[in-house]
């Protein structure tokens, strides 16, 4: 299994127009073979002087049974559609990919 968090960063004032994207997105990429899930997160606004923000960010926190199946993924048609959807308002993505140490 692998787990991926994608930081997807919006332009300013946009984050809830790409979330209603994102949530709109969410079943069927929650019915896709190999996902075990795919939870999109925004910042907690917890009062610590450690924590960084990104108040103009959503993180997509996922759990792939396998690398192949999350190139599966990327190559839906329905992301091909969501990713030209929000394509306006995304200004980056940076994708980590993970596995237990």
């Amino acid at each position: 299994m692998i787990t991926v968090i994608a930081e997807i960063k919006v332009k300013p004032g946009r984050r809830e127009a790409v979330m209603r994207e994102i949530e709109k997105l969410l079943p069927t990429v929650l019915a896709e073979h190999g996902c075990v899930s795919y939870v999109p997160m925004v910042d907690f606004n917890a009062q610590v002087p450690w924590r960084k923000t990104a108040p103009d960010s959503i993180f997509m926190l996922e759990e792939w049974e396998s690398l192949s199946h999350l190139e599966q993924h990327q190559q839906m048609d329905h992301m091909d559609q969501h990713r030209a959807t929000i394509k306006q308002d995304v200004l980056d993505v940076v994708i980590h990919i993970l596995e237990k140490a």
